[in-house]
């Protein structure tokens, strides 16, 4: 593989600061940081450690620049010394010469460290992701599988800092240990598979004015941003109870049309109130074959069906699906407070 180049951080995201300057000011400040440690090193049992870790700084501080990797190669030394109550001034004498070397970031230096080989680090999404969001993902992560799940979801999709934190607590990671109910096309096609989850968090609903589908799907549309950034990357709309009409003038009202444009296809979703049934399928189906009549062009794939409803039957869901040869899924959508349990209950 590739080594991946760390990315060139701004001030708002950037982790602390390390100087990259001239052939002549490096020079100086080689000189400056050199002083500085032989005056320490008495303070150090360890000559070993000590020369370590003072190449270590002097390489992350005058040469490599600014990004996260530096902060591994230096905290991989770090890490060797870090429980030795003798050696504790080292982190002075690091914190005097440059505010990245301060006692909280050091540690968080060392949370990194015990996680990535440093040889694997740059190969890894880690590298290019901001600093503190990265620290954020493997505070917050309970396992190494589910803080790697996070990161490349966060490189892959370009989540911010704000939207991954949403992401944790809305489990994620969790969700997508499930596998979504769809037709047996679909599982052979590796794009349209990403584009179902088996559940869809709806945290921005108000459960208690929710009475129908219609106040479901306003909601839904009231808050568009959140329900299409929960849908996934790609998801465009293209309209509310859209009409439809037949050759024969009947008119006809899906309650959600999507358009992909990564799979470059239209997306139905009809959404459910209660517990799938059987039958719920025949309308998707309908839909989905009528606009791929009437609304799709050569240029486009075939159309998707999403049934979006509040519960299923595993066992009616897939005996339903079963012999399907049409691209069509089956979700549930779940309010936050009622997550944890679900989760419970299907991944014991």
């Amino acid at each position: 593989m590739s080594q991946i180049q760390p990315p060139n951080n701004n001030i708002n995201s950037s982790p602390p600061i390390f100087l990259q300057k001239s052939d002549n000011f490096q020079n100086n400040q080689e000189e400056k940081l050199e002083n500085k440690l032989q005056s320490r090193q008495e303070q150090f049992s360890n000559e070993e450690n000590f020369s370590q870790i003072k190449e270590s700084a002097m390489k992350q501080e005058l040469s490599l620049g600014e990004n996260n990797l530096n902060k591994i190669f230096l905290q991989k030394r770090l890490n060797k010394i870090s429980n030795n109550e003798n050696n504790l001034s080292l982190y002075n004498v690091l914190k005097e010469y440059g505010k990245g070397y301060s006692v909280s970031n050091l540690k968080r230096m060392m949370r990194v460290a015990s996680e990535f080989a440093v040889e694997d680090f740059s190969a890894q999404p880690a590298s290019q992701i901001p600093w503190f969001t990265l620290i954020e993902i493997m505070q917050k992560s309970k396992s190494h599988e589910e803080m790697l799940w996070y990161i490349n979801e966060t490189h892959k999709l370009g989540w911010s800092r704000s939207m991954v934190l949403n992401q944790i607590e809305m489990k994620a990671y969790e969700r997508s240990l499930i596998k979504p109910d769809i037709t047996p096309i679909v599982k052979s096609d590796d794009l349209t598979n990403e584009l179902f989850k088996d559940t869809y968090v709806f945290d921005f609903v108000d459960r208690k004015s929710l009475k129908d589908e219609k106040d479901l799907k306003n909601q839904m549309i009231d808050n568009i941003i959140k329900f299409l950034q929960e849908l996934g990357p790609g998801f465009t709309l293209a309209g509310k109870e859209y009409r439809l009409v037949t050759p024969t003038n009947k008119e006809y009202y899906i309650d959600l049309l999507m358009y992909h444009t990564k799979l470059h296809c239209y997306v139905v979703i009809e959404v459910k109130i209660g517990e799938f049934k059987p039958s719920d399928l025949g309308q998707l189906i309908f839909y989905v074959n009528a606009i791929d009549t009437l609304e799709k062009t050569k240029e486009d794939n075939e159309t998707v069906g999403l049934l979006l409803c509040k519960d299923a039957d595993k066992f009616v869901v897939e005996t339903t699906l079963k012999k399907s040869l049409m691209k069509l899924g089956v979700s549930k959508y779940k309010f936050i407070g009622e997550l944890e349990q679900y989760l419970k209950n299907r991944l014991k």
